[in-house]
């Protein structure tokens, strides 16, 4: 009987000793994966703070794209207001007959 008692023991202190074992392999994994979810944080806000500058600077080459005009575009303008203004000049002497 005493030797059953000395097995049970023996085998309850490997029991012991592996859950032991496996508990710190789960704190260290823990650690581990704690750590990697900081640094992907990290790059998750790096990320998100790029897209909003790049956001801005799109933005504002379309606002700079949008008032920029060629000598072409400049030359059709200033045709157009011409005959514009040839038809009101037109209109104001009809209306003056």
């Amino acid at each position: 009987m005493g030797e059953d008692y000395q097995t049970a023991i023996g085998n309850l202190k490997k029991k012991i000793e592996l859950i032991i074992s496996k508990y710190e392999q789960v704190v260290s994994e823990n650690q581990s994966l704690k750590s990697e979810l900081s640094d992907c944080r990290n790059v998750l806000d790096n990320s998100i703070n790029n897209i909003k500058e790049l956001e801005e600077k799109v933005n504002r080459l379309q606002i700079a794209e949008a008032f920029k005009s060629s000598s072409q575009d400049v030359r059709e303008a200033k045709q157009r207001i011409g005959r514009i203004v040839k038809e009101i000049d037109k209109c104001i002497a009809l209306l003056n007959d």
